[in-house]
């Protein structure tokens, strides 16, 4: 069926379309939590664009990491800094499910693309995987590119502590 018509070269295409669209909708969009979802899908298109590339490591550390720890991250800075009372003033009054239809629409498609890798064999066996342990992974990350990794992390850990001073209200002189 559906199966038989694909090849990695269109699926690879499909994904990366999807990743295109939805880190659009994240930049256009005028609502954090939408913007969040959207930047969900997207990162797991990157992710099946990863894995369809013959990176199934790459695939998995883009969901774990980015997918799954970064997005937590984004949604406690939402939470922390309060911006759903700015956005109730000048967000859209449409409180409807039409909302989300777009991620919906673009997971619901990544996750048909997903289930035809998963059933297709002859896929799998043209897919060539890169193997990569994670003892390499470490000896990289650890090894010449310490310096590199320790600097973006004292960078989030500014940004997030800017954000944070900059986001509180002064209690002298009442909200910003």
């Amino acid at each position: 069926m559906l199966a038989n018509f694909a090849s990695i070269d269109s699926l690879f295409y499909l994904a990366g379309l999807i990743a295109v669209i939805a880190s659009l909708k994240v930049v256009t969009g005028n609502n954090t939590v939408h913007a969040l979802l959207y930047l969900v899908v997207s990162l797991l298109a990157v992710a099946v664009c990863f894995y369809l590339m013959g990176a199934p490591f790459a695939a998995g550390l883009e969901v774990i990491v980015y997918a799954g720890a970064i997005l937590v991250l984004f949604v406690f800075a939402v939470l922390m800094f309060g911006l759903g009372a700015d956005e109730t003033a000048n967000a859209p009054q449409n409180k409807t499910v039409a909302n989300m239809i777009g991620a919906m629409l673009l997971a619901f498609a990544l996750l048909i693309e997903i289930v035809i890798i998963i059933n297709n064999g002859d896929l799998q066996q043209n897919l060539q995987a890169n193997v990569i342990d994670s003892k390499a992974v470490g000896i990289m990350l650890y090894g010449p590119y310490l310096l590199a990794v320790e600097i973006a992390s004292f960078l989030l850990l500014a940004g997030l502590l800017a954000g944070y001073h900059y986001a509180k209200p002064d209690v002298t002189r009442g909200p910003l």
